[in-house]
């Protein structure tokens, strides 16, 4: 022992006490999904508080030189049965909260362990007990000692993302309540009875808080709820408070704010409700909460039962490429996504082949490494090591039994690092699977500079040619893009006659009405897609004036893979969002050579390069007009004393249907005040960018004068979009027009390709368009072309009302199987739901 006693004295210096603030990876290796659970457990570094599994820690001891570890081992307790089946247990709760993780919320399994803990000494691995340490020198006693404790009484990483608990029913006080303005209107509530005053509906009503009116909600998605009439008054009125008639108790009721936009609390309720005859204590609950109703609403039998094919014994599937994913709290739209993308060999090639060389040259805290955790997660859900069957151990016969379910592997370090300064994906909030996508994407592409990049996969080129209808010349313009969306033409449903006699049955109050799903056929979809759009304000160049055209849209390139996706979730009449309840055929085969894009026809003219009137104060000389149409050469016309001529009755419209006012400003600015249809498309594309609220920044505006092109520009940033296939003019552009914002520079340059051709790309310094015949394109992005014919491989679907709750599932062909990815769950899929699905993958047919 003493040997062990001299070798842990002269590691001594190397053994830290945890502080507030370090972060201490204790649940998981930061190389692979070994955990204290797995086979030899996690050896935990003293000093840095990484965690490896026993394949890693020697590779960490020889690269870091530290010799000490805290050894953590854990065996899982059997679990008592907590069936219904004689058992005497009672059966699980209902969910009562819309939360997880949480007392009265969706229920999460917690497992019990047995745990084992000491220090183990490398290279040789000498272990060393508490026992042991009781032997030793008080300074080597203390000191490792100290270690010990603080690092099991630290929060572990993983812990502290996982008590992030997802809770749909934390509310925030409305900033109107303290000083709500209360109308002297004499009108006292009754405490029943109560009735809609524009529609006599008796049920789903609300009380405006300032002047006492009883008003029905809104209309949900499947035509239910009410005729929207105390979201029409706020309108007119501006009273911002309602609470929900039936729901007020002495605890509280529901109150929403449509300012806001957001259920809230409202801590003068007792008052507010009192000043219309309603006494708060005296009042019992009637009407189901909105909490109530969005949990039976993701509980509904129908989408929910079908898509995770319900009711049906489905064959636990194990083995390499079969591996399940743990939900981390509403993290099922980041499983789906990534089962997917690593069933494609671009990613599987690039991360996963590549494993041993990502990991040898990862750097010394790979758990803040993107190539290092997307190649773990790989590698976890490839491998197979965890697509094994969980077992309990230590029953009454001392044996291990399967318990039917997955290990899989819980990805918490890929998902904190992937949303790490993320508005969105850094919470445990739900997500829309589709949003998550292009965000990885996005990632990939900066983090792939040198070598293959997977997602040119998924890149193609899209064509929009516009003809003036005046004129009869055409402008063409290209742009590059990774998913196909598809609009679903409601007014195409075959089975209009039910779902016009289900729509009856319901208003007349029949609740034994069934749920009809409309039937929407695939090909009118693509027509949708795939016919001309009417522009009714075009600024055509060739009369100089606003005019109607055509826009018709086509592919300039086909990607190896295509993904398609359904637009479900769109906004109805009065902007509420909704969810379409639709079943569209979508096949396993696709041939899309038909929407080939063929550029100019012969003999056809094109528009004449001609700016649109320039935006600008009439007061202001203006050398160049802002945007994509000005003097390159010229920095006079970035100058942030420029500022644009907004079409307020347009930004007025905007900002009457809810949305932030710079974002309106910026709708208008950005499509040239063209009217209210061009300034509404803007506002869709451009809603989940995290900057959409952010004030209108004009492009190039943090120029001083006199700057040159890369001045204060970063040479990182420029690399970056450099080495996706852009020249560094094109580059600089992106970057001076986002203010030097790499992301955004990213978006920009993707959707500005039509911008960039005018641009000088020559060394000679001469435009392409100036150069001979203008026959050499400016470099671009690189996309892959091929046939147009593809075929299915896999879907993803999502349950509930909206993105941002219900569930995603994904269902992934397998050598000619269909299998069901539910998180942890991954079985032969014995019905797969290809109509309900929300994103559909292709690949393409090889010749």
């Amino acid at each position: 022992m003493a040997d062990v006693g001299e070798v842990l004295m002269s590691a001594l210096s190397t053994i830290r006490v945890p502080k507030p603030g370090d972060r201490v990876h204790k649940d998981e290796c930061a190389l692979s999904f070994s955990t204290p659970e797995s086979e030899g457990g996690l050896y935990l570094c003293m000093n840095s508080f990484l965690g490896f599994g026993s394949q890693y820690v020697d590779r960490h001891h020889a690269r870091s030189g530290q010799r000490a570890y805290l050894h953590i081992t854990r065996i899982r307790k059997a679990k008592e049965d907590d069936s219904n089946s004689g058992s005497g247990h009672p059966p699980k709760k209902k969910p009562t909260r819309l939360a997880i993780g949480i007392e009265g919320g969706f229920d999460v399994e917690q497992d019990q362990y047995e745990e084992d803990v000491k220090v183990v000494i490398l290279p040789d691995r000498q272990e060393v007990t508490s026992e042991d340490l009781a032997t030793m020198p008080d300074v080597v006693r203390e000191r490792v000692s100290l270690s010990m404790a603080g690092i099991m009484a630290a929060d572990s990483v993983s812990h502290a993302l996982q008590v992030q608990q997802w809770d749909g029913e934390v509310r925030q006080e409305s900033r109107h309540a303290a000083d709500l303005k209360q109308l002297d209107n004499g009108l006292k509530i009754p405490p029943s009875g109560w009735r809609c005053e524009v529609c006599d509906l008796q049920e789903n009503l609300w009380m405006n808080l300032t002047d006492g009116k009883v008003l029905c909600g809104r209309r949900y998605f499947d035509g239910s709820g009410g005729n929207n009439h105390a979201l029409l008054h706020f309108q007119e009125t501006g009273y911002p408070l309602a609470v929900k008639l039936g729901t007020i108790t002495p605890d509280g009721a529901d109150v929403y704010s449509y300012d806001e936009d957001d259920m809230v609390l409202d801590s003068k309720l007792p008052e507010h409700l009192s000043h219309f005859g309603i006494d708060m204590m005296t009042m019992e609950k009637t009407e189901r909460t909105m909490t109530e109703l969005e949990i039976a609403v993701n509980q509904r039998v129908g989408e929910w039962e079908v898509i995770q094919e319900s009711g049906t014994t489905l064959r636990p599937l194990f083995g390499p490429g079969l591996t399940g994913m743990k939900n981390l709290g509403n993290s099922c739209y980041l499983n789906s996504v990534m089962q997917v993308l690593f069933t494609i060999p671009d990613f599987q090639n690039k991360y996963v082949s590549n494993i041993d060389k990502i990991i040898n040259e990862a750097p010394s805290d790979p758990t803040q490494d993107f190539k290092t955790q997307v190649a773990k997660l790989g590698y976890g859900l490839l491998s197979g090591e965890y697509s094994k069957p969980t077992t309990d151990s230590g029953n009454e016969n001392g044996a291990s039994e399967p318990r039917g379910d997955q290990l899989g592997i819980a990805p918490q370090m890929f998902k904190a690092l992937i949303g790490r300064g993320h508005p969105e994906f850094s919470t445990n909030r739900q997500q829309d699977a589709q949003e998550f996508l292009l965000h990885f994407i996005n990632m990939v592409e900066r983090n792939c500079r040198s070598g293959p990049n997977p997602s040119e996969a998924f890149r193609f080129l899209v064509e929009e040619r516009i003809v003036c209808q005046q004129s009869q010349k055409a402008k063409y313009t290209q742009r590059v893009d990774y998913i196909v969306q598809l609009p679903v033409p409601m007014d195409q449903a075959t089975n209009t006659d039910e779902l016009q006699e289900a729509e009856r049955r319901r208003e007349e109050g029949d609740t034994s009405a069934p749920t009809v799903r409309a039937q929407i056929p695939f090909t009118a979809c693509m027509a949708a897609l795939s016919e001309p759009e009417t522009l009714t304000d075009f600024w055509s160049s060739a009369v100089q004036a606003k005019t109607t055209a055509t826009k018709t849209t086509r592919f300039a390139s086909f990607s190896d893979y295509l993904v398609i996706q359904i637009k479900k979730f769109t906004f109805g009449l009065d902007w509420v969002p909704k969810k379409l309840d639709v079943s569209i055929d979508v096949p396993d085969t696709l041939d899309l050579s038909a929407l080939r894009a063929t550029g100019q026809q012969p003999g056809e003219e094109l528009l004449p390069e001609v700016a649109p009137p320039p935006l600008m104060t009439p007061d202001v000389e203006v050398k160049g007009i802002l945007g994509s149409h000005g003097n390159e050469e010229d920095d006079s016309l970035y100058s942030p004393l420029l500022s644009p001529v907004l079409d307020d009755s347009t930004v007025s419209q905007l900002c009457e249907m809810g949305f932030p006012l710079e974002a309106c400003r910026k709708a208008v600015y950005y499509t040239g005040n063209t009217g209210i249809d061009a300034a509404m498309n803007w506002i869709m594309s451009h809603m989940d960018d995290p900057d959409f609220s952010a004030p209108l920044v004009l492009p190039g505006c943090s120029s001083g004068p006199g700057t040159t092109p890369t001045e204060s520009l970063s040479e990182e940033h420029l690399a970056t979009i450099v080495s996706m296939g852009f020249s560094r003019d094109q580059a600089t552009k992106a970057l001076r027009a986002t203010s030097n914002v790499l992301d955004r520079a990213v978006d920009w340059i993707f959707s500005h390709l039509d911008d960039l051709e005018s641009m000088d790309v020559s060394e000679g310094g001469r435009s392409a368009a100036e150069s001979e015949g203008g026959r050499d394109p400016p470099p671009g992005p690189r996309v892959r072309d091929g046939e147009g014919k593809y075929e299915l491989f896999a879907f993803i679907s999502h349950m509930g009302t909206s993105t941002m709750c219900g569930h995603y599932v994904c269902h992934i062909k397998k050598d000619q199987q269909w299998v069901i990815f539910n998180d942890q769950k991954v079985c032969a899929s014995e019905k797969p739901p290809k109509d309900l699905g929300y994103l559909y993958f292709y690949r393409r047919v090889a010749e």
